[in-house]
């Protein structure tokens, strides 16, 4: 819930709001980045002061390019759709994507990816405890993402994956990639290490344990919102077809195998 203003902090955060997004036109990317906040902490204030989003009005924030690109469909959209639907956010303008303080390296691949497929730089915005956002300003993009299978709430609609992408294998690898790199963790168990999924949408959770069984997996049943893939061998061949690009996931499955070794364990 979001914390109660004082009268204030309501009128300082109206005037200053007014001043720079309504007299002088600037984007709300670019009222974020002056403020030193987060993009979403600026679109809320706006939302809780009634002060009217026209995106219309801001043809330099929705980055209306006659250079945008449309891609094709292929490995690189299939993994940028399972990013999406894991970490991702559309809202009417923008193309978001939520990562964590120790994913450092893996913002700077995920911005690749964004560059790549639709030929636009997105921006990073830094949050106060180090999460990183990065996003892209156009709604012929969003549009675009909405009319080929994503949404603006994942879980409130229960959005599936793309048929598209369950249609070939490499395409399902790509997207279990691109899912496990922002939705995945991974565990040490007493006799072993475990990977999981998680998501709130059941129709995705479905479509991954189709997936996985497709590709020669053995996942378990979904469980409070939870896939699990738990045999060793799995395990290893996940990390070795798969090739998971966040390091926090791949520096993990190094330690741990690395402490079973050390402690005398095998597999």
């Amino acid at each position: 819930m979001a914390t109660r203003w004082t009268k204030k902090e309501e009128n300082t955060y109206r005037k200053q709001l007014c001043q720079m997004y309504v007299c002088k036109n600037m984007s709300i990317g670019g009222i974020a980045k002056k403020l030193g906040i987060a993009y979403q902490t600026v679109f809320q204030r706006l939302q809780r002061l009634n002060i009217s989003i026209n995106p219309q009005k801001k043809i330099r924030y929705l980055n209306k390019r006659s250079h945008i690109i449309y891609p094709q469909r292929s490995k690189k959209l299939a993994e940028f759709f399972g990013i999406m639907l894991g970490d991702g956010h559309i809202s009417h303008f923008q193309v978001i994507v939520t990562l964590g303080n120790k994913e450092l390296s893996y913002v700077q691949y995920v911005t690749r990816i964004m560059k790549e497929l639709f030929n636009i730089v997105p921006k990073i915005s830094i949050r106060k405890r180090g999460y990183r956002d990065v996003y892209l300003g156009s709604v012929d993009i969003t549009r675009w993402l909405i009319e080929n299978g994503l949404v603006h709430n994942k879980v409130k609609s229960q959005v599936g994956v793309p048929s598209w992408i369950l249609a070939k294998n490499e395409f399902a690898r790509s997207f279990l990639r691109g899912f496990f790199d922002t939705d995945g963790s991974v565990y040490k168990l007493k006799y072993g290490i475990q990977i999981s999924f998680t998501n709130k949408s059941m129709p995705i959770l479905h479509a991954l344990h189709e997936m996985l069984i497709r590709l020669r997996y053995n996942p378990s049943k979904i469980s409070s919102y939870k896939i699990y893939l738990t045999n060793k061998a799995d395990i290893a061949r996940f990390f070795k077809e798969i090739r998971p690009k966040n390091k926090k996931h791949i520096h993990r499955f190094k330690e741990i195998k690395m402490r079973r070794y050390s402690s005398g364990q095998r597999g």
